[in-house]
Formats: structure tokens, C-alpha cells, sequence
């Protein structure tokens, strides 16, 4: 066991500090986190471990690796854990909602606000926004290729998800995908392991992890079950699936949620990756896209009970799963087994992304070679000139507008 005293932090019962101090400093980053969950992830190392000390940096560490390999909003994760260090389970509950809230907020607005875009001027804004989409995805898949599936055996994976997910269209095929890729990666996998280094110790019983782990599932399995008796029931059912099956990061819920919501008739392509584009340019968690959701949805409950209902739907799963991993996951992270079926998983999920780069995103928004040429420049913006996602956003919305016009 370390013995720094930021580290015993993680080891001793109870609270360190108040929910008031972590919920100020986490409104402080939801105000101010762009770029995505890599980028939230240096910003809070910034805040809590350079300048507040919460935890030290192999403790920090350790977290992210256990929130990375959990499905769900990694950067949401790592928050709720260190509100959880700093604050109890108030901590927790206040580090989630200040972090989440404020781009929440924002994309309720714009749901709100967006059927007042009519026009050339409102047509080619939400046109620009949908053609947003197309650049962050493809930088999505890019990037996650490159770590993701670095050898044949991963690439073959990926390769087959996509497969998958075109001859068997919505959550089943991307479920099947993901299971298929674990069991891929138990065979192909192996010989990738990684040395496992320090230990991460949160005062959570076992027994509460068997018992948030026990709810995960049972959620899981009920959910759909009781999805016919009202339309509220179904809402939840459907982002908390969405939630659970989240492998490497907020992009890969585009694909889960448009299998979602769309078939049904809930929400429309258009309003869909409109919204998506324009949750690129707000701060904070890349899951607040379903708050934005819940709000356009055409049957009710919409507005700002369905926005809360899919927001809290889409996140819970995540929290229940690191709840229940925190006083196992030393144990577990070590196996060779856990790490070939995860890069296996991990593996899929490209292939997921990248299938849902070409349906619903490039389709819908690339319509003529000008789209092409607006989407590869935010491409272009995006990996080579590391441009700000945000002020990618606002150039391609002018750039929609100014085609429309």
C-alpha cells in the first residue's frame, strides 16, 4: 500500500472534504472542459491532482485505467469516483451534477430553440451542424483505430463489427458485435497483455458493490420487459441500454442512440445529427447529447421531463457498474483474460463507430461534393491543425449557412 498522504485518501472511511467544495470545483470544469473525454480527463489532473491534491498521480492513474475499461462516460466516471474520494456519496452525487448540468442546460435550450430555425438561414445551419457530425466521427474513428486496433487480429475484429452491424441493423447487431469482439479477443488477444502496475483502494464494502452491480443488471434484464406499460418506462429502457453497452468514449453512444430512437420514430435524422453536431460545440460530457434527446422526442414524455429521464437514464448504468467494480477491480485488472476479452471489445466497438460514420452520418449530411469538401476541412481542423472542437462547430455552422445562402 502507498504510504503519500494524498493516496491514503482513497483508503480511509468517510469524507475528506464537503460536497460544496467538490460541486464548486466541478461547475468550474463543466463551465469550461471542452474537447471531449481525453481532453476532461487533463483537466481534471490540472484541478484536483496537480493544483487541490485530491489524489496522487499513480492514484490517478489507476482510476482511469478502471474507467476506461468500464462501458459508460469514462470522464463522468473518473469525476463521480474523485467527488466520491473527496465528498462521500454527496460528493459524488454533487461532482455529477455540476459537471453534466451545464451542458445539459445548453442543449435543452437548443432544443427548445431549434424549431424556430426555418429558412435558407436556419435550413443551412442545422444542414452545417449535421455535416459537424461528420468531421468529429471520422476523427473519432481515426483516433480510436489508431490505439484500438494497432495489429491484424484487432483490425479483423473491427473489420467483422462492421459486418455485423450492416447485416444485422440496431441494437441487436451492435449488441452481437461487442459480445462477438470479447470472445474474438479471448482467442486473439492474449499475447497483448499489459504489466500492471500500483493499486486503487476506495472505501466502498463489498457488499455494497455486489449490491450496485446486482441493480445494474437486474435493470438490464427488467427494463425491456416492462418497456410496453408506458411510454416514460421505455425512454429509461432504451438510454439505459444505451449506457451499458458504451465502450471508449462518448462517440461510440451515436450509433447506440440512433439505433435507439430513430427506428422507433422518436426523433428524426435530422434533428438527431443536428443535435449531435451541436453538442460539439458546448463543454462538459459528450452524454448530455441524450438530455437534447429526451427534449425533441416527438411522443412524450419530451421536453424537460424527458430530457431528465434520458439523462439520468444514460449515465446511471456507468455509476451502478464503477460502484460495483471499486472494491474488486485490483483482483480483477490483473487477469489475462479480463484484458484479451476487453481489447477484443474494444476492437468492435471501432468497427461500430465506423459503420455509423457511413449510416446514418455521412448519408445524411454529405449530399453534393460541397458537403464533402466542408466536412473534410473540419476533418483536416480537427486532426492536423488540433483546432478547439467548438470553434470547428462555429466554422462548419457558418460554413452550412453561408452554402444555403
Amino acid at each position: 500500500m502507498r504510504s503519500s498522504p494524498e493516496t491514503m485518501q482513497a483508503d480511509r472511511p468517510g469524507p475528506q472534504g464537503s460536497a460544496g467544495e467538490v460541486f464548486r470545483a466541478f461547475l468550474k470544469l463543466g463551465l469550461t472542459s471542452f474537447g471531449g473525454p481525453i481532453a476532461h480527463l487533463g483537466y481534471f489532473r490540472d484541478e484536483l491532482v496537480v493544483r487541490r491534491k485530491w489524489i496522487d498521480e499513480a492514484g490517478y492513474a489507476d482510476l482511469v485505467a478502471l474507467c476506461q475499461f468500464l462501458p459508460g462516460p469514462a470522464s463522468s466516471q473518473v469525476g463521480f469516483a474523485l467527488g466520491l474520494l473527496r465528498g462521500g456519496p454527496l460528493g459524488a452525487a454533487a461532482a455529477w451534477a455540476a459537471f453534466t448540468l451545464p451542458s445539459a442546460l445548453l442543449l435543452v435550450l437548443f432544443a427548445f430553440s431549434a424549431t424556430a430555425f426555418d429558412g435558407h438561414l436556419g435550413t443551412g445551419l442545422i444542414h452545417g451542424l449535421k455535416v459537424v457530425a461528420v468531421a468529429v466521427v471520422a476523427q473519432a474513428v481515426w483516433g480510436m483505430a489508431k490505439s484500438l486496433t494497432p495489429d491484424r487480429e484487432r483490425a479483423s475484429i473491427a473489420l467483422v463489427a462492421v459486418l455485423i452491424v450492416v447485416f444485422a441493423a440496431g441494437s441487436f447487431g451492435q449488441i452481437a458485435a461487442i459480445v462477438i469482439g470479447g470472445l474474438a479477443g479471448l482467442i486473439l488477444c492474449r499475447d497483448a497483455a499489459a504489466p500492471v502496475a500500483g493499486h486503487l483502494a476506495f472505501a466502498v464494502p463489498k457488499r455494497i458493490g455486489v449490491i450496485s452491480l446486482a441493480l445494474f443488471f437486474l435493470l438490464l434484464v427488467l427494463l425491456p420487459l416492462a418497456a410496453g406499460t408506458a411510454q416514460g418506462v421505455a425512454l429509461f429502457d432504451a438510454f439505459y441500454r444505451a449506457g451499458s453497452l458504451v465502450f471508449g468514449g462518448g462517440h461510440v453512444v451515436l450509433p447506440l442512440l440512433q439505433a435507439e430512437v430513430v427506428p422507433p420514430g422518436w426523433v428524426s435524422d435530422d434533428s438527431f445529427l443536428a443535435g449531435y453536431g451541436a453538442t460539439q460545440a458546448v463543454p462538459g460530457p459528450l452524454f448530455t447529447f441524450s438530455a437534447y434527446l429526451g427534449a425533441v422526442m416527438g411522443p412524450e414524455p419530451n421536453g424537460l421531463a424527458g430530457a431528465a429521464i434520458a439523462l439520468v437514464a444514460i449515465f446511471l448504468p456507468g455509476f451502478l457498474l464503477l460502484i460495483g467494480a471499486l472494491p474488486f477491480w485490483d483482483a480483477f485488472r490483473s487477469r489475462p483474460v479480463t484484458q484479451a476479452a476487453m481489447r477484443g471489445a474494444n476492437a468492435a466497438v471501432v468497427g461500430i463507430l465506423g459503420a455509423a460514420l457511413y449510416n446514418p452520418v455521412w448519408t445524411s449530411a454529405v449530399l453534393d461534393p460541397y458537403d464533402f469538401a466542408l466536412a473534410l476541412s473540419g476533418f483536416i481542423l480537427l486532426t492536423v491543425w488540433k483546432m478547439p472542437p467548438w470553434v470547428v462547430v462555429l466554422l462548419l455552422a457558418a460554413g452550412g449557412v453561408g452554402l444555403a445562402l
